[in-house]
Parts: structure tokens; sequence; C-alpha cells
């Protein structure tokens, strides 16, 4: 007898899982079979008793008859077939409703015969796949089915054109990409069992991204880890020329046999080809979970040559640093761009070759004497280890501010050298640090509200000088939104407006500042008398701009936008004077003597100042953009 839910006190089913959309259209499908609609008889038993489970591929031999026995279709070469089996991925690929149904019934090495009226194969309303011509669609059909092999597929191309196999598995989880250097052995197939690549001892060298292997090969090896050993199945429209198949007539398919020996890890850190890392000696650990993704304190060897034709060594710290490692902080613009960003993803123990452009090597650091302006230089880097970054975790009050500190004093710093990037990042990192900081009291609030506002101050200067003037706003908003009459907030908001043009936004912030302190108002006049004339300034290129618009006659017209001074058009003249203008109000803000309460916040030494003395910088966690690879 059947019960409610109310019945006996018992507890109410789990929630049935909701269904994918590919599992409701086979279940809608399913309801399609009536008894008798689709029947199977076995010619002959398989081994085992393992079945084909979805997201297998199955590969099998399959000839059509009529029910008086006339073959109307086969793969089969005796039957008139090509002699290549199907492939189907179960769960994927589209096909007829009773092979849906029926490999799941089949054992390999099975052969079955599936008997099934014309709505469970190609009659089916809304049927996936298209009947051959010619072919009796109408009429109920007997299907020989031979289940040759079923395994669990790798669909490396969507539209199944690539489909993996997995014979051996790899080491790791590292799979090679664009442009790794390939070490593989590999054998090819056609699919009815031709030899087209034999087997030999040596293995094959490549680049991925060079087309020097077909493009579904390529694809497929992007999946692998180093030793694993796979067959890679790949059709007709991924079969592209390459050096190792040049000739690609008349190959409708095409099974790899492939081991990969060795992959060589080759990045393109820029995207352009310019900064290029190529690994030549493994570390240790994982990448790039064990790489010092981090700021870290690192330890290197590394030799310095001019990519010129004698490859000229212009430092070598094994020879020209008493054979002493190098001992740099990540994060703080110690070393050239470049040089950073690459020891980033090196792992402990691994060796790697850079080729840097002159923007990322020592164009834009200090330059060995023997290095030219403009050279393209080569370092060969060992990173023999680095120290992770302090945890706060269990630390006091007062250790964490003076940590905090020093994070910060180390910002100033990157600030000062205009590395406004690598400055954001250290009080960013603070800020994020702060958000797991609790004040056990209100002398302790008070500290910890102070800092956390005077770092937004700092991140909005860095917006500021990056040219980012509505971000600038945007973070001088949460230092108002807690104290609506902060005045250094006020000065660096308006200023920001003031660069954006907008101008009575600017001006109620630097009339407030005199409302609310009366000790700004020579800080907030001089910022006034500089509105005024970046006002008159606006008004003045907008009437050059707009002059003689409307002095044409009736049904004339006029152009806006004619050139201006030096033969530019109004939007180039305006974009450079925008330019120039942020330039003058951020030398405004940076001047040590007109300005110096409204410059870079630093920290004054107060009490916690003395008490703490900073003693050693921490490291950060990553926040230049330009490092984020992964």
């Amino acid at each position: 007898m059947a019960h409610d839910a109310g019945d006996g006190g018992g507890e109410l089913p789990p929630p049935a899982k909701k269904k994918s959309p590919a599992e409701e259209e086979a279940e809608k499908r399913r309801k399609k079979l009536t008894p008798g609609s689709l029947m199977k008889s076995i010619i002959r038993s398989g081994s085992g008793d393992a079945t084909p489970a979805e997201g297998d591929q199955v590969i099998l031999h399959c000839t059509t008859r009529t029910m008086d026995g006339i073959i109307v279709n086969s793969t089969r070469r005796e039957h008139g077939g090509k002699g290549i089996p199907l492939r189907f991925v179960l769960g994927k690929s589209k096909m007829i409703l009773g092979f849906a149904e029926g490999f799941p019934t089949m054992l390999k090495g099975e052969i079955a015969m599936f008997k099934m009226q014309p709505k469970i194969h190609y009659a089916e309303d809304d049927c996936p796949v298209a009947a051959p011509d010619g072919f009796p669609k109408d009429d109920e059909l007997q299907f020989e089915i031979e289940m040759l092999d079923f395994f669990k597929a790798k669909v490396v191309a969507e539209d199944l054109g690539v489909v993996k196999k997995i014979v051996e598995e790899g080491k790791g989880w590292e799979t090679p990409r664009e442009p790794y250097e390939i070490t593989a052995r590999i054998t090819a197939r056609t699919a009815d069992g031709k030899e087209i690549i034999p087997s030999k001892e040596e293995a094959y060298f490549f680049t991925i991204g060079k087309s020097e292997v077909p493009k579904g090969l390529e694809m497929g090896i992007g999946t692998m880890a180093r030793k694993e050993k796979a067959i890679i199945f790949v059709s007709s429209a991924y079969l592209t020329k390459s050096s190792l198949m040049p000739q690609l007539e008349g190959l409708e398919e095409v099974h790899f046999y492939v081991e990969l020996v060795q992959f060589i890890q080759v990045r393109d850190m820029l995207g352009d080809g310019r900064l290029i890392k190529r690994r030549v000696v493994d570390g240790k650990g994982e990448f790039p979970m064990d790489c010092p993704l981090h700021d870290s304190l690192l330890r290197v060897h590394y030799k310095g040559m001019l990519l010129d034709e004698l490859k000229s060594v212009f430092y070598d710290t094994r020879a020209d640093n008493d054979g002493k490692p190098l001992e740099f902080c990540s994060g703080e613009g110690l070393v050239p761009e470049g040089f950073e960003m690459c020891v980033r993803l090196m792992l402990p123990g691994e060796k790697s070759i850079v080729t840097c452009p002159p923007d990322f090597a020592y164009d834009k650091f200090p330059r060995p004497a023997n290095v030219p302006e403009g050279a393209h230089v080569q370092w060969e880097i060992e990173l023999l280890g680095f120290e992770m970054p302090k945890d706060w975790t269990g630390l006091t009050f007062e250790q964490i501010m003076d940590e905090a500190d020093k994070i910060k004093n180390t910002g100033n710093r990157l600030f000062k050298e205009g590395k406004f990037e690598l400055a954001k990042a250290k009080y960013d990192k603070v800020l994020r640090e702060y958000n797991h900081v609790h004040p056990h009291d209100d002398e302790e609030g008070k500290i910890f509200a102070n800092s956390r506002s005077s770092l937004h101050l700092n991140v909005a200067f860095c917006y500021q000088k990056m040219g980012e003037y509505r971000k600038s706003i945007e973070t001088c908003n949460k230092v108002l939104d807690a104290n609506p009459v902060h005045v250094k907030a006020l000065y660096r908001r308006g200023t920001s407006f003031m660069l954006l043009g907008e101008f009575d936004d600017a001006k109620n912030d630097f009339e407030k500042m005199i409302t609310v302190d009366k000790s700004s108002e020579p800080d907030a006049t001089a910022a006034l008398l500089k509105l005024k004339q970046k006002e008159q300034e606006a008004e003045k290129k907008a009437r050059k701009q707009f002059k003689g618009l409307f002095d044409k006659k009736p049904g004339e017209i006029s152009e806006v936008g004619v050139e201006s001074e030096g033969g530019k058009d109004a939007g180039g003249a305006r974009g450079s004077d925008d330019a120039t203008s942020a330039d003058r109000g951020a030398n405004t803000m940076d001047s040590p003597t007109r300005e110096p309460e409204y410059a870079l916040e630093e920290e004054r030494p107060g009490l916690l100042g003395r008490l703490w003395p900073s003693a050693r910088r921490i490291f950060s966690s990553l926040g230049m953009n330009r490092c984020t690879i992964l």
C-alpha cells in the first residue's frame, strides 16, 4: 500500500538530481521505444563482463541488411565498404536511437544482430543523423554490429574530430602548449590498419605551433603528460600538411600511436615573441604550484650575455660576485622586469635561458657599463631556492602594524622610483591582509583606521599617476565614506576630478577642505587657482574648436574639429593637453615644498614606530598584472 509523506514519520527522500539537457533528451528519445521495436540476438559472444558507458568511445563494424538479407550498407570491405570501422563517443556523438540503446549492452569482441523498426533508426521523428542516399529508411532493418573495442575517451575537439585513448598514464599534470619543444616517438596507421609512419627507435623532435605535425596530432599531444602513451584518433578535417606527413591524399582518418618522451617548457611571456623563457633543466616540484609566484626572497645564479655575434658576457655571478648567488626580493623592482617575470615561473633547481628585449631588460633599469642602450640580452638563470613571505597568523597587533609599515615603506620607495604598478601592488597587499585584522580596543582601532586610510590614499595617488582618474576617485570614496571630512582624501579626489575635467565636483571638494579644516586653506586656495586656470584653458579650447560653427549661411554645413594650433585636429590636441595636465597635476602633488602633507602618505615615526622599529622587508602576494601569466 502506498503511503504519503506524512505516514510513518519517515525521512523524506533526497531531492532528485537535476538532469542535464543531454540526459533529458536521451530520456525523451527512450520513450519512443515500444515492445518489439528493438530486438537483439547474439551471433558471437564477447569477452569479460564490462560494457560501454557514457563517455566511452566505441569502435565497431556495421553491416545493414533488409529483412530479406540484402546488404544496403556496410563498413566491411568484403561487403563493399571501405574497411574503416565506425567511431562513436557515447553521450556525445549523434547516432540513431537503436545504436544509442544497443551499444551499451555489448561486450568487447561481441557480434550481435539488432532488428529495428523504422522509428528506431533513420525514420525517427527529429532523427539527429541523416540517412545515406537511397537508404530504405522506412523499412524494418537488421544491423549486424561487431564491437571491436571501447574505452574511456578524452575528447580533444568538440566535434569529435580528435579523440585520445590513454594507453599508459604519464607523470605529473603539466601538459605542453605553444611554443613548447616536444620529443616523442610517433607511429601512425590508417583507420583500416595500414601503416603510414613506421615504428623506429629514435624519437621525433618538433615545436608546438610551427605546423611541424598535423594539427589534430598537435592538439592531442597538448593533452598529454610526460612519459604518457596514447592513441590519438584524428579525422581528415584535422590532418593538415606538415614535415611529418607531407602526403595526405586519400586519408579519411589516422590513428597516431604516441609516447611523449619529454617536453621543454618554452614560454612566450609577452605573447609577441620578444621575451622568451626556455627551460633547459627541470626543477623540483609541480609547475606552477611550487614556483615563487608570490613575492619572495629569491636566490639565483645567472650569466648575462649580449645577443651579438660574440654573445659577449657582461656579468656572471659565479665569476663577478665571488661565486655568491644574487639574492633579491621580488616585487620590489630590484632586477629588470623581464628577469623577474621569468624567475617567478621557475621551480627550485630549474635552469632556464631567457631572451629579453631592451625595454624589459636594461633600457628601463640601471644599465651595466658594458651593456649598450637598446641591447637585446640573454640570461642563463638557475633558481637555487626562495623563501616565502612571513605569515601574519599569530602576530600581535603591534607586530602586524610593524610588518605593514615595512611593506608600505617598500611601496613608497617604488613610487618615488616611478614604479607605480609595483607600488600599488604593495599597498593592495597590506589592504588585503587588513581584512583579517581585528583591533581589540579604541586605541588600536584608531591606529588601524588611520593606516588603512593612508594606504587607500596611496593607492589613489598611484591610480592618478597611471592616468586612471576614475579609479582614483573610487578609492578616495572609500576613505570619505568612513570619514566625510578627511582633508587629504578631499584634496586627492578633487585633483582627480580636475584632471578628468569635472570642474564643479573638483571645486566642491577644494571648498569643502576650507570648511572642515582652516589650516588647509592655503593648499585649497592654490588648488582652486589651478582649477580656474584649467577651466579657462578648457573654455579657450572649446571656443577654438567650435569657431565658425554658426558662421555659415543657411543650408551650408560646418565641421567641428577644424585644425587648431600646430596643425593637429581638436581631438588630438585635447588628448595631448589632457596628458600634459595629468603630469602637471601629479607633479604639483609630488612637490616636497609646496604640498608635503598631500603628497605620498609616508609613515611618520610615532609611538608605535619608536617602540617597534622596522628591521627588514617582508614580501607581499603577486599583484603586478604583467606577472600574472597563468
